[in-house]
């Protein structure tokens, strides 16, 4: 099996993205409800423009999109950029348990049985 990038949003800026807890957090906040930058910021410990500049990674990694309302912006989450990173993450997992799968089937061969079985010919 092929694990197939998904087209349009660049993988990579989801996950790089999403690398940062403050980023993962501002995504949870703004997938509950729209919330202006303002409410954002007073909830982290560190200056208006560091959450802007998160919120400015979250909008290139089409995570989160913003819209004017007078003189404040506001911030929505993206569900559909979520979804294809777990696309994504869903085709790792399935190598995965078909690799294990395949592991589970050389250990249930003959050969794989413990030698005391070998002996007795039985099979298990």
């Amino acid at each position: 099996m092929v694990v197939h990038a998904e087209s349009g949003v660049d993988i990579d800026r989801v996950f790089r993205a999403l690398a940062d807890s403050t980023r993962r957090d501002i995504v949870a906040r703004v997938l509950e409800r729209e919330q202006s930058v303002s409410e954002l910021a007073a909830r982290y410990e560190m200056s208006f423009a560091a959450v802007q500049k998160h919120v400015a990674v979250l909008e290139r990694a089409e995570l989160v999109r913003k819209r004017r309302s007078g003189r404040e912006q506001l911030v929505r989450g993206e569900v559909a950029s979520l979804r294809r990173a777990s696309r994504l993450l869903e085709e790792y997992e399935r190598l995965w348990r078909d690799r294990v799968d395949r592991i589970a089937d050389v250990l249930a061969e003959d050969g794989a049985r413990p030698p005391e079985d070998r002996e007795k010919g039985h099979a298990r």
